[in-house]
Order: structure tokens, then sequence, then C-alpha cells
């Protein structure tokens, strides 16, 4: 005990009490070493540019091989359109006058833009493109220019086509292709992920408004994470010419930056503040939470960094740069948040609560009813929970594992376009018709055939018998086209699937080319490469690799989750009892996803009727997420519980302490990802939608359930247990730095003068 104001701390070791330490003593040299930070970091990215995945990237195999021949040959495919010209109620033939005279108008038409090339009717000798039933064709052409900018162009192309199909209204005249579709969904979703997006740090302060009840307190969480953003984004422009970056994983970069920034921050303020309101003044305040709060945003961040390094082990170029963007924005806002955020606590002191809102600031909010500052609800289902800890854990793991129980039949596909954008563009109704009468029209499997000298009489040959065998088998009605580029010693086949938009009979006709045509015909020719690609070929590939990277991924991210919370709180216990609940709250999670999206239950509510599959990429996207985020609140709830115990509270008690003091933060921190992941749900694209509702449940989950209920529950039941080392572990480095914090507030005895309690 010290009287008179006395201050007697413990020494503290650890990098996040020294790094706040150094940040609260030179406030103006870390704030501008942040800034400058930042400002270099989005410059050099500017200047350096950034690099996309290239088709040639996105895959191992041979969708990958075929693009790297096209690539090496120097041949630009260009972007292919097609115009359907079909009959309506039974109309005229394509045989026809006026059926040929529509067929004349679109090719008059679209040469009449300027825009294309290549224009091939369905009358031509060379073409069979006249349906089976005859009374649909199709007109096609290549879009001029680079194909990856020819959805800038296609306007025109669209229009000059919509006129036609004005003058004909007996017929139905619709375009499809590369360039229409991709300009079609930008148009669609661009401003739809845009609004999402820039809606998501609103939404984030306004929470963060209730939560602090000042508009300084909340507006510093957002602006460490937004400026955290900013300079991952640059650092994102310079790591992407060792790893190509996408447009996927900056969002993903986005979402998963505002969540952990705000997260690390709101712990952290949380935690200042609390010091504060108890007595200590500033300079202590801010040490309590640099030894406590932030050794847990450390412990934290680097569990959130392995688990997103997870997705560097799918091989799948698309994952490996949304895993290196999230890693990159995680350690971002965690350093900043450990080394600014003190700085700027200390440079605002008081005024850190300028702007309070009426009736909604933390200092007038009565405690829980224990002596001490804290949610009352989770005061009372604490009551409840450790009193009947066993029954609370029969009674939580049960709901948990009713809700994963549907996960048990997940069925995963990649989702076609009426599953992906049901009805809400015409396009996609197009996209049907097309297949309805030329199956796999839309989307034909493409051989890339090398050799040596592609003019070869072996080589002429075995084309043809490829072509012929291609429709004898049953994988192709047909028409089956060649396209030889002779300088480069390559030939383009263009294989129309049997199957059409039904992803599991095309694929059988995927596996006729691969496995028995390709080897008896192109295959007998030495020196003859010949992978096939294509938007079926591509899904197939896609889950092969997505299925073959689970148990990699899986055991890294689980293994080294489990050896960090080893180290950080030597015990075994806690390592264990982390891994599981994760697992559980993941488990709950894929549940809600397969029983709203695939079976349908309360599909409605989100506006996911008929979709019946969930995305092949989901469930380990999912996984590596969730259990990077999850271990926010586990970590910071356990650290509190164990803080209370080394101050001398029971283990009851330092349960009850460590879950009511961190249920207001873990609640907004949770509150802010549930309200920015549901922002993602509302998207029309089934994919982002599935994404956005699978995060809000789970967080929702992990939050309450979780951490509310069954963690303390658990807990109790183990009693001294929580702790337990080996001694056969005793040797591993000891990361526990300042778990105790620092010696409780001051409280002002009856004589006037101050003691510690």
């Amino acid at each position: 005990m010290a009287r008179n104001g006395e201050r007697r701390e413990r020494p503290v070791r650890g990098f996040a009490a020294r790094a706040g330490g150094w940040s609260a003593r030179h406030r103006w040299a870390a704030v501008g070493i942040w800034v400058l930070f930042v400002v270099v970091a989005m410059g050099l990215g500017s200047v350096a540019g950034r690099v996309d995945v290239s088709e040639d990237d996105q895959l191992k195999g041979e969708t990958s091989q075929a693009a790297r021949i096209i690539d090496d040959a120097g041949i630009d495919e260009p972007a292919g359109e097609t115009v359907l010209v079909q009959s309506r109620n039974g109309g005229p033939r394509a045989t026809a006058p006026e059926f040929r005279a529509a067929v004349a108008d679109v090719v008059k038409a679209v040469e009449g833009t300027g825009e294309v090339t290549a224009v091939r009717s369905p009358y031509a000798a060379d073409t069979r493109t006249i349906s089976k039933d005859g009374r649909a064709a199709l007109v096609q052409f290549d879009m001029r220019g680079d194909p990856d900018t020819a959805a800038d162009r296609v306007e025109p192309v669209q229009k000059a086509v919509a006129g036609v199909a004005d003058d004909h209204e007996a017929l139905r005249i619709e375009e499809i292709g590369a360039a229409s579709m991709n300009k079609t969904f930008d148009d669609a979703f661009g401003e739809d992920f845009q609004r999402a997006e820039y809606s998501a740090v609103p939404v984030a302060l306004g929470i963060l408004l209730i939560a602090f009840g000042a508009l300084v307190a909340a507006l510093v969480p957002v602006a460490l994470a937004v400026t955290a953003i900013m300079a991952t984004m640059g650092l994102m422009g310079l790591v992407s010419h060792l790893q190509p970056m996408s447009e996927t994983a900056n969002s993903v970069m986005l979402l998963v930056g505002l969540a952990v920034g705000v997260d690390y921050c709101l712990f952290y303020l949380r935690r200042e503040r609390e010091e504060r309101m108890k007595g200590h003044d500033p300079q202590t305040a801010l040490r309590v939470a640099a030894a406590t709060s932030g050794r847990a945003i450390i412990v934290s961040g680097v569990t959130v960094c392995v688990a997103m390094a997870g997705m560097m082990f799918t091989g799948l170029a698309e994952f490996q740069a949304m895993g290196l963007a999230s890693l990159m924005v995680v350690a971002v806002a965690m350093v900043g948040s450990v080394t600014v955020l003190p700085a700027l606590l200390s440079l605002l002191g008081e005024r850190v609560e300028k702007g309070r809102i009426p009736f909604l600031h933390p200092t007038k909010r009565r405690g829980n009813g224990n002596g001490e500052s804290g949610s009352r609800f989770w005061s009372r289902v604490l009551n409840v929970v450790l009193a009947r800890p066993v029954v609370s854990v029969v009674v939580a793991v049960g709901a948990l594992l009713a809700i994963a129980a549907p996960a048990l039949g997940m069925k995963t596909q990649n989702l076609t376009l009426d599953q992906e954008f049901g009805d809400s563009l015409p396009i996609v109704a197009t996209y049907d018709r097309v297949n309805e009468a030329f199956p796999g029209g839309s989307d034909p499997a493409e051989v890339v055939v090398r050799a040596d000298d592609i003019d070869a009489a072996g080589v002429r040959a075995a084309l043809a018998d490829f072509r012929a065998q291609a429709v004898s088998s049953g994988a192709s009605r047909g028409p089956v086209e060649v396209t030889v580029h002779r300088d480069e010693n390559v030939a383009v086949i263009d294989v129309p699937l049997v199957g059409g938009s039904d992803q599991e009979k095309a694929e059988k006709s995927l596996a006729l080319l691969r496995d028995q045509v390709r080897p008896d015909t192109l295959g007998e020719v030495g020196g003859v490469e010949a992978p096939i690609t294509g938007q079926v070929a591509g899904s197939k590939d896609f889950n092969d690799q997505i299925v073959g990277s689970v148990v990699p991924v899986f055991v890294f991210v689980v293994a080294f989750a489990f050896l960090l919370m080893l180290l950080s709180f030597r015990s075994l216990t806690v390592a264990i009892t982390s891994i599981v609940l994760n697992l559980l709250s993941v488990g709950a999670a894929y549940g809600v996803l397969v029983a709203i999206f695939q079976h349908g239950w309360g599909a409605s509510l989100v506006g996911a009727e008929g979709v019946g599959a969930i995305i092949t990429w989901l469930p380990l996207f999912l996984f590596v997420i969730l259990f990077g985020l999850s271990m926010d609140y586990h970590v910071f709830v356990v650290s509190r519980i164990k803080e209370a115990r080394l101050q001398g509270r029971t283990n009851r008690d330092a349960i009850r302490h460590g879950v009511v003091t961190t249920a207001g933060v873990v609640t907004s921190a949770a509150v802010i990802m549930v309200a920015v992941f549901s922002i993602f749900g509302t998207l029309s694209m089934q994919s982002m939608k599935q994404m956005g509702v699978g995060l809000a449940a789970a967080i929702l989950i992990d939050a309450t359930v979780i951490r509310g209920v069954l963690l303390p529950a658990v807990m109790s039941l183990l009693g001294e247990r929580n702790w337990y080392l080996p001694k056969w572990l005793h040797r591993l480095p000891d990361l526990t730095h300042d778990e105790a914090g620092i010696e409780p507030a001051p409280v002002p005895s009856e004589g006037g003068e101050e003691v510690r309690v």
C-alpha cells in the first residue's frame, strides 16, 4: 500500500509496453513517423504501380499451361461477341426470308460501328451456328483492340444490336459475350461495391459514437484504421511485383483492415479510458493500457497474420493475393495501434472526450452491480453461467452443434450465372437461351495445341481426328472450330460441351475430352502439348486445387495458432480451448450458410432464393478469416481474465471480472464487424452475399455464445487447470511479460489521502 500519492509501478518489459512508453514520451515524433510512413508507402506504391493477377497466374495445371502457351506465342485472343437471333413462340425458321433479313441487318449494324472484326454469318459455308430446331442462329464477331479493355468500347455495338431488335419484333435479337457481359456486370455492380465499401466507414463511425459517447474518441479508431488501409494500398503496389494483387484482394483488405484496425484501437482506447476513470493519471493510464491491451493486440495481430498466411498454401494466385494483402493490413494496423495511438492519446489528453453526445457518455452509465464498471446485461448472464457451468456448456455446445449440423451436407460449386445473379440482369436470360439452343456454345472448352510444326501431316491428321471424335464421343454436338496460328505453331480448338450451363454434365463432357478423345488423337503425336482450358475446365481445376489445399491450410493455421496461444499464455489448456472454441464458431457459421443458401431456410430474407449451393472458395476463405478474427476477442478476454487472476482474484471472480469488463468493447467491436459484413450481404452477387452473411453470422455467434457463455463456463469448470503447463514445456520462451499490468488505481481514504486497493 502506498500513501500520499506515492506510486509504485511494476517494471514493464514487453514490446507493447516499451513501444507505448516511448510513443507517449515522444508524441510528435511518433505521430510524424506514422504520417511519413503512410505518405511514403502511398507514394512508392503509386510510382511502382500495381501488378494484377494474370490469367496464367490464376491456376496451376492445364488452365495455367494453356494460358502460358498463348502468352509465349504472343497471340492476342480477341474478345468474342455473339448475337442470338431467335424466333419467338414458334415464329419463322432460320431459312425464312424475314429471318435472313434480320441476320443481314445484324451483320451490317455491327460492322457499321467500326468496333468489330471477323464477323461470321450463320449462313457462311464454314460455320454451322443454326440450332437443331432451326429457329435460332448466332452471328459471331470479335471486338477490335485490347481484349482487356473491350468492355469500354462495346456500348456502340450493343446499341446497334438493340436498334436491329426494335426493327424485328417477331424475333428475339440479343447480344452476349465477354465484353458485353463485363460491361453489364460493371455497370450493375461496380457502383454497388463502391457504395458498400464507402458506407462501411460511416457505419463504423456511428457505432463508435454510441460506444464512446464522444466524437473525438470515435474518430481516433476510424482515422487510424483508414490510414492503415491507405498505407497498405501503397505497400500492395510494391509487393505486387513479387506477388500479383487483384481488385478482390483490395476489397478483402479493406474489410479486414477496417475490422481489425477499429478493433485494436477500441481495445486500447477503452482500457486507457477505464484506467483514467479508476483514478489513474493520464500517463499511468497509458502505461497500463500499453502493458495490457497493447500486449493483447500484438498477440491477436500475430495470430491473425498467421491465419491469413494460411491462404498462401492454396497455390491459387487470387487466394495468395488476398492472404498477403490481409496479412499486411493487419500488421500495419497492429503496429499503428501500439505506437502512434499512445502518442495521439497523450496529445489529446482529456480532449479525447470532446464532442460528447448527451445521454451516451459512458461515465454517466451505472456499473454492473458488483462494484466495477461493465455490462449489466452480461453480468446477469454470467450469474447464471457461473452458477450452472455444466448446464451452460451442454446447452451452448448443443446449440452450436445444432446450428452447425446442416454443414455436414454442404454442397460446393462454382455458381452459374443464373445462380450468381438470378433474374436481376437480362443478359443472364440471354446466356441461358444461348446454352439451351447451342449447348456449351457460350462457354466452349478451348484446346490449345502447340507442336514443333503445326503444319506437319501427323499434327493435321490428329487435329482432324480430335475434331471428329469430340462429336462422336458425345462430348460435343459441334460445331468444333479450329483456328491455326502457323507462325507460332499453335492451334486453338473451340469445343462446345454437351451440358452447357449445367456444370455437372459439362464436367463429364470435359472428362471425355481430357481422358479419352485427347489421348487417342493428339496424344499419339510426339512433341505435342494440348492442355484444355475454358470456363468449365477452369472451374474444375479450381475446385480440385481448393480441395487439395484444405488439409495443408487447416493444419498450418491450427498448428501455428495453437503454438502462439501456448507461448502467449504459457498454458496448454488455454491453447487447446482456444482452438476448440474457434472451430465451433466456424462450424456454426458453415451451418448458417448451408441452411440459408443451400436449403433455402429464410433465404427470402436475404434475397438468396434458388441458389442451392455454396460457392467453392468460400468455406476455406471463411475458415482462414474467421479463425483469425475470432482470436481478437478470445485473446482480449482471456488476457483480462489472467490479469485479474495474477492480481489475486479467485478463479470465478477473475472470470467474472474479465468477461464483464471486456463485454462493452467486445460488443462494440462485434457490432461494427457485423454491420460492415452485413453491408456486403446486401449485394446482388450471391458470392458476395454469402461471404457477408457468413462473416456476420460467425462474428455474432463468436461474440455472444462463445465469449459470453461457453468460454466462462468452460474456464469455471477447469478452475486452476486453466493455467496448466506440463514441466517439459517450461523450456518454451516466456512471452507473458506485463500480464499483471500495473498496481490498482488509488482511491481516497476517509482522511483524504490516497490509498491503493
